[in-house]
């Protein structure tokens, strides 16, 4: 078994990292509970997903660390969840400024500036695209769009694995995974760049509502999930990381990645808690406070 094959400070290590698993979806349980009985049913759901991003994916990380065979499943299954929450994060914004009908009109002589990362925030020359409902649903189209296929992608990667035609390291032409692995990068790229749309347009009006540290730790979670995890596979893969028997250069890899990421994922989990704590129903930005005066009113 893997506990019989580690010395004390291995052992050690283990048993830290699994409090932490343990102590973060804690603290996402008893934040859950807050935002259930402070944050109106509307935002509820969404901040809930959202806030959830970091236990889960700790969680899938110490279920890997603990059973190494099960590093396909518990990757896949944190990927899935990752894109749903892309999509959840775009909707939390609009759902910040009021809803779709209060943005559009907040916005409704603005336009969207579209030369932003990761796709086109070289291209300074691209045209400022008005505002308007279409263009909202291409926005959430846009994020929808791989909270859908990825979940497709991973199924059928499970399949070719399973049948022993998908090997996450071969990154040949023959094989699956690098074609794969560029579906999912593409769809991940055309993902990412509506919500830097959005919160470029409304960083300003929410920033009573800290949607930057909310945005930069949405921007932690997608850089330490993906980018990271990408660096490490590719130093295991020209075996920079050096194998240690009876784990190979990729299975070290695989045990630093999901150890990096119980740290990581824990802390952002209490910061997390810092920075969604707080009173939802009456807060508004100021410049929307005299339109919506009595619906305040009655709210309250």
């Amino acid at each position: 078994s893997l506990s019989a094959g580690l010395d004390l400070p291995g052992r050690f290590l283990f048993a830290i990292l699994t409090l932490m698993t343990l102590i973060a979806n804690l603290v996402f349980i008893e934040e859950a509970v807050y935002i259930y009985r402070k944050i109106p049913s509307s935002k509820r759901s969404i901040i809930i997903w959202i806030n959830a991003a970091a236990p889960v994916i700790a969680t899938t990380s110490c279920i890997g660390m603990w059973i190494p065979r099960s590093t396909m499943f518990t990757d896949f299954t944190a990927a899935v969840f990752f894109a749903t929450v892309i999509h959840k994060f775009l909707m939390m914004m609009i759902k910040e400024c009021g809803g779709q009908k209060l943005l559009l009109r907040r916005f409704e002589n603005s336009h969207f500036k579209i030369s932003t990362g990761p796709c086109c925030c070289c291209c300074l020359c691209l045209p400022r695209v008005r505002i308007t409902r279409q263009t909202l649903f291409w926005l959430k189209l846009g994020t929808f769009q791989f909270a859908f296929l990825r979940p497709v992608f991973m199924f059928l990667s499970t399949v070719l694995w399973t049948n022993g035609n998908y090997t996450l390291y071969n990154l040949s032409p023959r094989g699956a995974a690098v074609w794969i692995n560029c579906f999912v990068g593409v769809l991940t790229i055309l993902a990412l760049w509506p919500v830097g749309i959005m919160f470029q347009q409304v960083r300003t009006l929410l920033i009573c509502k800290k949607i930057i540290p909310k945005f930069a730790l949405y921007q932690f979670i997608l850089i330490l999930n993906h980018l990271q995890a990408a660096i490490i596979n590719i130093l295991a893969m020209q075996r920079i990381i050096p194998c240690a028997p009876p784990l190979s250069s990729s299975a070290r890899g695989a045990y630093m990645t999901q150890q990096l990421l119980i740290m990581e994922m824990f802390l952002i989990t209490l910061i997390s808690r810092v920075v969604y704590r707080r009173r939802y129903d009456d807060l508004e930005p100021p410049e929307c406070t005299a339109e919506e005066a009595g619906d305040n009113k009655q709210t309250s």
